[in-house]
């Protein structure tokens, strides 16, 4: 399936941007907040602790993992290429953060493809917890988030 973030440099640029900058860099192994091993920006699959990466081999995971969950956010919507641009980089940081198959069950999928975006964007603020409690990062990325989401629904490109 295409994507829209390989078609677009600027789109990518502000996902690449957006999504870094929120989970931050960092080269060793650690466990996140939920005590799940974590490194680079973010990254958990395959992730043992102890793991330590460059800041290039970061980057190169952020790229690819950007790209993995763009696809797999785009197998669960009818119509991925009717959001509007800056939405859709929104709701790529989302599934980047929460994962595929939590995006795919979510409210926020589901009004997507019911034609929803404002709705959706808005029922994307709801992912603000991290083990059962609300967590400030989660809510001031969120925010972020729906920021941009909104800017692509007044555009509506």
């Amino acid at each position: 399936m295409a994507s829209r973030l390989k078609k677009g440099a600027a789109a990518a640029a502000v996902a690449v941007a957006l999504i870094g900058g929120w989970e931050g860099l960092r080269l060793s192994a650690y466990r996140d907040i939920v005590g799940v091993p974590t490194v680079c920006y973010g990254e958990t699959r395959g992730v043992t602790l102890g793991d330590r990466h460059t800041k290039p081999q970061c980057d190169a995971m952020l790229l690819a993992s950007i790209q993995r969950h763009e696809a797999g956010m785009r197998r669960c919507l009818k119509a991925p290429d009717a959001i509007p641009i800056k939405s859709y980089v929104a709701f790529v940081s989302l599934t980047y953060n929460i994962g595929v198959g939590a995006f795919c069950k979510s409210t926020t999928a589901r009004r997507l493809n019911a034609g929803d975006v404002r709705g959706a964007c808005e029922s994307a603020t709801w992912f603000n917890k991290a083990g059962g409690r609300r967590v400030p990062g989660l809510e001031n990325r969120r925010a972020a988030e729906h920021e941009l989401c909104l800017e692509g629904v007044r555009e509506g490109r």
